[in-house]
């Protein structure tokens, strides 16, 4: 297990204060603010931590309300809504100076069986043919900003060239990208910490696919960009120590605000997960 994704798991295994409040902590990293994917998969293990063992999550939708401090700790108080026969509903809000900064709502499901169907993967490449990120970083040398560059517990491997500020503007792109990802080594057989380290990557390059199309009004600007909502659908098992690619693509920008969509396949072809999002995309 790499360093990184050992500091990911530290970040993730919150510390118990009271019942259904739990406190989480960020990376000693200099950073604006905390990163929202985190926060989404602490908040995500807050919820998981009050819910019965046979019960997976199906989905949760979020929305991020202000910046997250990295200097001080997040409080997660979670409200157990609902505990029915078959599923579990909680209500998590993310807490930082008295103010909320967060707020999650995710359901959890016993297994069943039922009717079975799902949309094909499309076509890509193997993610060994591909280079990794700090390889991809690397050869850009002084143009990459010193943060791009720190470790990551997540290995990604685009199939389509990143966003970057370097790229020519009038290098047209479609707005939509491939992405291969998993956890930088193994973990422990859980499904719940599986969960919740899919949902820290899912943050981790969805919004990108929102400014492909628009090299030329970027370039040489500085753009603000966050995201505003997060909605996941778990739909089948998987791991998140094993390749699955993220296909993303996003259907309008308008408003200074940008929708993605993105599903996640096992590499098996499998349909694991969908993701919707919305973020703030600002010409300052």
């Amino acid at each position: 297990m790499s360093e990184a994704l050992d500091g990911l798991l530290e970040l993730l295994d919150l510390e118990a204060i009271e019942v259904n409040l739990f406190r989480g902590r960020s990376p000693e990293e200099d950073r604006q603010r905390v990163f929202g994917g985190q926060v989404a998969g602490q908040a995500l293990v807050a919820a998981g931590r009050t819910v019965a063992p046979d019960r997976r999550v199906h989905s949760l939708h979020a929305y991020f309300l202000r910046p997250g401090d990295p200097l001080v700790p997040i409080l997660y108080q979670v409200d157990r809504i609902r505990d029915g026969r078959s599923f579990t509903t909680r209500r998590v809000v993310a807490v930082q100076h008295g103010e909320a900064i967060f707020h999650l709502s995710a359901s959890f499901h016993v297994e069943e069986t039922g009717l079975d169907h799902q949309a094909p993967m499309p076509a890509t490449v193997d993610p060994e043919t591909l280079r990794d990120w700090p390889t991809q970083m690397a050869e850009l040398g002084d143009a990459v900003p010193a943060w791009f560059t720190r470790p990551r517990p997540i290995d990604t491997r685009h199939v389509t060239e990143p966003w970057r500020a370097t790229t020519p503007a009038d290098e047209q792109r479609e707005p939509t990208q491939q992405v291969w990802m998993r956890a930088d080594g193994r973990l422990p057989d859980d499904p719940m910490l599986h969960a919740c380290v899919v949902v820290y990557a899912s943050d981790m390059t969805l919004l990108d696919s929102t400014v492909l199309p628009h090299r030329a009004e970027v370039q040489n600007r500085e753009l603000m960009m966050a995201s505003l909502d997060h909605a996941m659908w778990f739909h089948r098992p998987f791991r998140a120590d094993e390749w699955f690619l993220y296909e993303q693509a996003s259907p309008s920008a308008f408003g200074a605000r940008g929708l993605s969509m993105g599903q996640i396949f096992c590499r098996d072809g499998t349909l694991a997960v969908s993701v919707v999002q919305e973020g703030l995309i600002r010409l300052v």
